[in-house]
């Protein structure tokens, strides 16, 4: 064989050849912290836990003069702004790779080995885990020095036992030798998480026992500090918003890149379901991705390493002879393999950097989007009217938003693995490998054969854009107009087959973006993948546009404002008045001291006057009343009344029926 032909598989990388390698066999590992009876005696400890739980919670509930079931009944108030997300994050993420192991494992419950009805015992782990961790997120609930104690005892058991037995048992049988070691890594953060902040409250003597669930957030200034904000945002000017001059390119650039980061704003909090998402998000990427990882690239690797001189027989027989030494179709073949190799790791590190990128981006549409309803923009956001208040699908779209939020991104990490896999393979076995090699430029081949197709396109594609901008276009005191109409009707006349050809080219150009977007964007719920006139049958879009009418109906920073201050108001009756130092005359309170500080008949008509113009203009209220439930829908604009058809919804006596035949 020629030596300058051997020189071309030269790969000082892979030389000498890859040498045979002994499957490790790694056996079952049982720790010395048994798995089934720490789960025996860490459920019996729960339910202890629980009935001290509810004994407070009961207890609380008779101090403060308060109706209801008996016992503690939720874990954490998910509609609560401003309370402290650590904890109900950190939970979740336990949870999260707790049920995770729970469909990788071949035994799903400590409790038994029986593999032949795992189906049975995963159905049985999904409600178990949680009431197993259910303890564990309660014992913040309470806010009381008993309950940290009971949330350390149970925090530091659990992580204990956890670094006991990755200590003991580092390699496991489960897809790979380590992989049960990485895989609990989230775990162990959110654990010693949670071990460090029951502690960390505890020697702060967090007390908020005497506060109810219902009014504890009402007590902090951070809706205060937002209605402040936005009372004291200035509007646009005028002449900025008529201006035309466009931003610069190195301006738009900064303004791209800045959208897709994601930095905290003053007066303004996630909700906690979204911030529960974003973890569960990443926890969901890292878990995929080590799933990803350790399931594929091990088998690939012993494949590689496998290789023999028998590899040149197989190619034989399928009529592939890649060269007449052995020893260079093995070194060839072992190459391409590791080719393979590269190709998905490097699917499935791009397919983990774009979600990640994603996730940035939606955590800062997130912030734009709740900012837009709680000012009213309904028809920004939704590009529809839609009323903003809880309903059935809306609810339940809110109670599995996060839950569903980590199956998308796990289906769209998959996808968007395979899809850049192949796309990597095409580019490195037809494009890079071919020129580094100047051999088997088959694609390059075939293109250059068309030579005359690409040029004859490629000289239409340009005839009409110059033709178009210096003949057939006239500019015109200020405006443009077409010229040499004849002319310009002839060559659309005469391009017309070319066109179609062409028009071929766009129908596949648009077909592979439109493919690639929406792969891209498969793990995003926050976005439709359909066109906005029929948004509504994308299932992800239609939960994420239901969850925040839960968010905003039930949790709007300035409602939240207006019942504190009430509530604040009326705590207040037995003490000395305190003249409020709100700037804005809309957000006064009325002052409930009538002895010690005597309020003139005029300024009480006026603060009544202003609470019944509040009261009537709330959007949440203007439905239920009898009068304007006659109203049409064209009457109401982002669910408040319209103005400019008050004097025609006055004369109304007449169905809606009659109504519209009349318009017609």
């Amino acid at each position: 064989m020629d030596k300058d032909a051997l020189l071309d598989y030269e790969y000082p990388d892979l030389d000498p050849l890859p040498s045979k390698i002994e499957t490790e066999t790694v056996p079952p590992c049982d720790p010395t912290a048994d798995d089934m009876l720490y789960h025996i005696c860490i459920t019996a400890i729960s339910l202890v836990v629980m009935l001290i739980l509810a004994i407070l919670a009961r207890r609380t509930k008779v101090g403060n003069r308060q109706k209801g079931l008996p016992g503690l009944l939720s874990p954490v108030n998910f509609l609560d702004h401003t309370q402290h997300k650590g904890l109900a994050v950190a939970v979740f993420g336990v949870l999260l790779c707790k049920l995770w192991g729970l469909l990788v494992s071949p035994n799903p419950l400590p409790f038994t080995k029986d593999s032949a009805n795992k189906q049975n015992w995963v159905i049985l782990g999904v409600f178990y885990y949680p009431a197993l961790y259910y303890p564990l997120l309660a014992c913040g609930t309470l806010h009381n020095n008993v309950g940290y104690v009971l949330g350390s005892l149970l925090s530091w058991t659990h992580f204990s036992v956890l670094v006991w037995q990755k200590i003991d048992c580092p390699k496991t049988p489960l897809i790979h030798k380590y992989y049960s070691l990485f895989s609990s890594l989230p775990q162990i953060a959110c654990l010693a998480f949670l071990s460090f902040q029951y502690p960390l409250f505890l020697f702060k003597g967090f007390k908020g026992a005497e506060r109810t669930n219902t009014t504890e957030d009402l007590s902090s200034s951070y809706y205060k500090d937002y209605v402040k904000k936005i009372l004291s945002e200035k509007k646009p000017s005028k002449v900025g918003a008529t201006s035309t001059d466009k931003p610069k390119l190195p301006q738009r650039v900064t303004d791209a890149v800045k959208s897709y980061i994601y930095t905290p704003e003053e007066a303004f909090r996630f909700p906690l379901k979204l911030a529960i998402s974003c973890v569960v998000s990443f926890i969901t990427l890292y878990q995929m991705g080590l799933v990803l990882i350790s399931a594929v690239v091990p088998t690939m690797q012993k494949a590689r390493f496998g290789v023999d001189e028998d590899i040149a027989n197989v190619l034989a027989g399928f009529q592939i002879i890649l060269s007449p030494d052995r020893k260079e179709v093995v070194r060839i073949v072992v190459y391409y393999m590791w080719c393979v190799e590269v190709c998905y790791i490097s699917a499935m590190t791009l397919s983990a950097l774009v979600n990640l990128v994603l996730l940035m981006r939606s955590m800062v549409l997130h912030r734009s989007n709740l900012k837009a309803l709680y000012r009213g923009d309904v028809y920004n956001v939704y590009n529809c009217q839609r009323s903003i208040r809880a309903s059935r699908p809306a609810l339940v779209c809110w109670m599995g938003y996060t839950s569903f939020t980590a199956a998308h991104i796990c289906i769209g990490m998959m996808i968007q693995t395979l899809v850049f896999f192949l796309c990597l393979l095409i580019a490195v076995f037809l494009i890079i490998i071919p020129i580094l090699h100047r051999q088997n430029l088959i694609l390059f081949q075939i293109l250059l054969s068309m030579w005359p197709f690409w040029l004859m396109i490629l000289l239409a594609v340009v005839l009409q854009h110059i033709t178009a901008r210096f003949c057939f276009i006239k500019k015109t005191a200020g405006t443009h107009d077409l010229n040499n109409r004849g002319n310009l009707f002839l060559l659309t006349y005469l391009l017309f087959p070319v066109n179609v050809l062409i028009g071929v080219l766009l129908a596949v150009w648009r077909m592979v973006i439109t493919a690639l977007f929406n792969i891209v964007h498969m793990g995003r719920m926050d976005i439709s993948l359909l066109n906005r006139n029929v948004e509504a049958f994308d299932p992800a879009y239609r939960c994420y546009a239901h969850y925040l009418k839960i968010e905003v109906s039930q949790s709007h920073p300035v409602m939240k404002a207006f019942c504190g201050m009430l509530l604040q108001s009326l705590g207040q009756e037995n003490k000395a008045a305190q003249r409020s130092r709100d700037a804005e005359e809309g957000i006064q309170l009325v002052q409930q001291e009538k002895k010690l500080h005597k309020v003139s008949s005029a300024k009480r008509a006026r603060m009544h006057w202003q609470l019944l113009y509040t009261l009537v203009n709330n959007p949440s209220l203007v439905g239920t009343r009898k009068h304007f439930q006659l109203q049409t829908v064209d009457n109401f604009l982002n669910g408040s009344l319209n103005r400019s058809s008050k004097q025609g919804s006055k004369k109304e006596a007449i169905p809606q029926e009659a109504e519209a035949a009349a318009s017609n």
